[in-house]
């Protein structure tokens, strides 16, 4: 139990941060969830329309820090790249 005003403060905050975060987590698995089922199931052109979109919400995510930004290029490049190949 925190003993200082401070403590008691930054407690709270720390209660309030972790459930925004686990917010921004869902949407960032969310969003890659829709992406992936519109691959498996083929449905290339809705993944394309879907594609800056998908870009813009998980760049958003990488910002606030929830996720690295690295692993989400990373995720957005394999799904580019599955997108691409599938068309052919």
């Amino acid at each position: 139990m925190p003993n200082t005003k401070s403590a008691i403060r930054r407690t709270k905050k720390t209660k309030l941060q972790t459930s925004v975060n686990k917010l921004r987590k869902s949407k960032y698995k969310a969003a890659i969830k829709k992406m992936s089922g519109y691959i498996t199931t083929g449905k290339i052109k809705e993944a394309k329309a879907f594609l800056p979109k998908f870009h813009s919400q998980l760049m958003k995510i990488a910002k606030t820090g929830v996720v690295n930004k690295k692993t989400v290029s990373r995720k957005i490049s394999r799904l580019t790249k599955k997108i691409n190949k599938s068309k052919k």
